[in-house]
Formats: structure tokens, C-alpha cells, sequence
């Protein structure tokens, strides 16, 4: 078998205006299409930092697998410990006699960011706030995130406990698209548990409130503390694109909300998606060796969405890379190959190409045939070298 390589097509994208470099003040950030699975900008996104009150959501994220699983249900009550009660910082404000449901717990991690909150959680799940930091650790590695460390269940200060940009980017996303109907409760702005706290019952996400008519926030987390400075994991969506988002350092709420609001609004309008190969489209027909059929089609999971800088004057490049012929039997799905995608100004996705169906191996004399033809075909070679 060789390598083959085929050129697909080359796209002509002709645009008016340049694409704008975002020189954002945060002292890290991280700006992702989940669309298209773009990273639209990076700074300093692999170093672990303070995250703060954002490293909430991987205590949501563990709460929301052990709903998924069964472990728990929205109704399933927790106990108070004294030291979930005497958390400080922010707090959701549960007390010793409290039996807060999955559900209340929820909101008041998302709305309030309770601290009491995580430690119920965390001792809910694990027994102690320390067992399940071990178990987010683990889970961290086990998810890719391997910039990040946890050594307790709020982001309460802690010199070991430590987080990447590129990390939360990865856990919002995940938060996303594993829990849909779980993450509705992002975009909530208010909850006030047993109206105890008003001044504490609002949402302190600045985009939820915008209304914008070019796009809609719905998540994330906010976080604060003095070492970390003012930081945001947020998520907004416009059409068929969403944009996740990370931002930490920046020094008050205002200059994290209008840092916030700048970033969203430059990844929707410095770039442009498009589709350039639709869900189910046959990509290639690619050779087959010893099958009930030549040559089988190979095509994408979900189709191709790239996204066009602004101002690119040149081709949008595909090549769809396999070895070939490919040996039967062959089923649907398979991954056969590879389709890499140049995008002149972003760099260069890869995405896997799988088997449009099914191709059963072929019986004696089909194999005879086959054999026939590959000794010519060697033979040519032979003589043409």
C-alpha cells in the first residue's frame, strides 16, 4: 500500500476588509469557534494561573456526569456540613438544617458562585472536599487537561491550585456540547436560595445582560480573587457559531465586561464561516483491493465549516490523504484517511475521513483477479523504472 494524495478543490475566497489582530489586555486568554473547531486566538493559554471562582465548573462538570450516570437526580438532596456553612467568599448562603436538591445546588454554583455550594457538593459526591479534589484531578487528565490541578472544589486561593486558559476553554466546551439541557442553566440571572441574600442573587456573567442583536451570551463563569485578578469563561452564539471564550488578569469588573464584549464582537465579525463540503457528501471515491466493490466513497462526519479571515485573497486549500488501494472489507464509519484543510491566514485543520459504506471482502475468484491485476500493475511499474 503507498500514501495517495488528491487534490479536492481550491476555493477562491475574495473578501473587503483585513482581518484584525485582537491585542486583548487580559494577562491570558483563549478564543475558540466550536463550529469549526478553530482557535481564533491564544495568549499565554497553556500556563497554569489562579482560575478562581472559574474553576467552578469542573465541580459542575462532576456534578453533571454523576447526573448523567444516575448517581444522582435533580431532586437528590445533600447535607450541609459546618464547614460548607462556614465558607466564606461568595456564597449560595445553605445552612447546617438545609437539604438543598442537585437542582438548588446548581443555581448556586452557576448564579451565586457559592463556595458553600461546591464544598456540598464535593462532599456529596466524595465524602470530603479532599477525595474529590483527587477524583477532579483525575478526571482533568482523563478529559486532556493537563495544565490544570485542583485541591479544592470553589477556586478558594490555594498556591497548588492552578488552571490553563486552554484547559477551562476545553471544559466550557465540554459543558456545552456533552450537556445541552443542562447547560440552559448558565444563562439564568437571577436565584435567591429561601430569599436569603438578595444583593448576592444575581448572576455577575456582564454579558447576560447586553441583548445584542448581533449575538446572545449564555455562560459561563465569573471569577475573582486579588491573585488572579478579573477573569471570564463565557460563551455566546450567533446563527449556526458559537464562540467559547477565556480571559483572565484584568484589573476591575468594568474592563472585564468591555474586554468581553470586544472579544465576542471581533470573532464574529473578522471572520466568516463557511461550508465547503456538506454533512453526507461524498468527498473521494478511493480504490478498493479485494472487495465486492472497486472503490468506496469516503466522506466527513458532519461536513466542513472553515472559517475565512477577513481580507483572504487566496484558496482555501483541501487534500484528502489515504493508503490505497484500500484492503476490504471495509465498514461504514471506518476511518480511512485523513482530508487537511489550508486556510491562508489560520493555519491548518485535519479532520478524519470515514467510509460512506460498507464493502464486503471479495471470494476466491475475485481474490484471483485481484491478484492478477496487482502483479501487472507491478509489472508496469517495473518496466516504466
Amino acid at each position: 500500500m503507498r500514501a495517495l494524495t488528491f487534490r479536492i478543490f481550491a476555493l477562491l475566497m475574495v473578501l473587503a476588509l483585513p482581518a484584525r489582530a485582537f491585542d486583548t489586555n487580559a494577562r491570558a486568554a483563549w478564543v475558540y469557534d466550536v463550529a469549526t473547531g478553530t482557535v481564533l486566538m491564544e495568549k499565554n493559554a497553556d500556563e497554569p494561573l489562579p482560575p478562581a471562582s472559574m474553576s467552578k465548573l469542573m465541580t459542575l462538570n462532576m456534578l453533571f456526569e454523576a447526573l448523567h450516570d444516575g448517581r444522582v437526580a435533580m431532586d437528590t438532596t445533600f447535607p450541609v456540613s459546618t464547614k460548607a456553612w462556614q465558607m466564606g467568599g461568595s456564597k449560595m448562603f445553605v445552612e447546617p438544617a438545609d437539604r438543598p436538591t442537585v437542582e438548588d445546588l446548581i443555581h448556586g454554583i452557576i448564579i451565586n458562585s457559592g463556595n458553600d455550594a461546591c464544598v456540598v457538593v464535593a462532599e456529596g459526591l466524595a465524602g470530603t472536599e479532599e477525595a474529590f479534589a483527587r477524583l477532579m484531578n483525575e478526571r482533568a487528565r482523563q478529559l486532556g487537561m493537563a495544565n490544570s490541578h485542583f485541591v479544592n472544589s470553589s477556586g478558594w486561593p490555594d498556591p497548588q491550585h492552578r488552571m490553563s486558559m486552554h484547559d477551562l476553554g476545553l471544559l466550557a466546551t465540554r459543558l456545552i456540547t456533552e450537556f445541552p439541557e443542562l447547560y440552559k442553566n448558565f444563562a439564568l440571572t437571577e436565584y435567591n436560595y429561601k430569599g436569603r441574600v438578595p444583593s448576592n442573587a444575581g448572576n455577575r456573567n456582564p454579558l447576560l445582560r447586553l441583548g445584542t442583536g448581533d449575538w446572545k451570551a449564555d455562560g459561563l463563569k465569573t471569577g475573582h480573587t486579588q491573585e488572579a485578578g478579573y477573569g471570564l469563561v463565557g460563551s455566546a452564539v450567533q446563527s449556526d457559531r458559537r464562540i467559547v471564550f477565556v480571559i483572565t488578569g484584568l484589573s476591575s469588573e468594568k474592563a472585564r465586561a468591555e474586554e468581553a464584549e470586544q472579544i465576542v464582537n471581533w470573532a464574529y465579525r473578522q471572520f466568516t464561516m463557511r461550508t465547503i463540503i456538506p454533512k453526507d457528501e461524498i468527498v473521494i471515491q478511493a480504490p478498493v483491493w479485494l472487495g465486492d466493490k472497486g472503490r468506496v466513497g469516503l466522506t466527513t462526519r458532519d461536513g466542513v465549516r472553515v472559517l475565512i479571515p477577513a481580507g483572504t485573497q487566496s484558496g482555501v486549500k483541501a487534500e484528502a490523504v489515504f493508503k490505497g488501494p484500500i484492503e476490504a472489507p471495509i465498514t461504514k464509519g471506518d476511518q480511512l484517511g485523513e482530508l487537511i484543510v489550508d486556510i491562508p491566514g489560520a493555519g491548518q485543520s485535519r479532520l478524519p475521513l470515514l467510509a460512506a459504506s460498507d464493502v464486503a471482502r471479495t471470494g476466491v475468484f475475485g481474490r484471483i483477479q485481484s491478484a492478477a491485476f496487482r502483479l501487472g500493475e507491478r509489472a508496469i511499474q517495473s518496466v516504466r523504472n
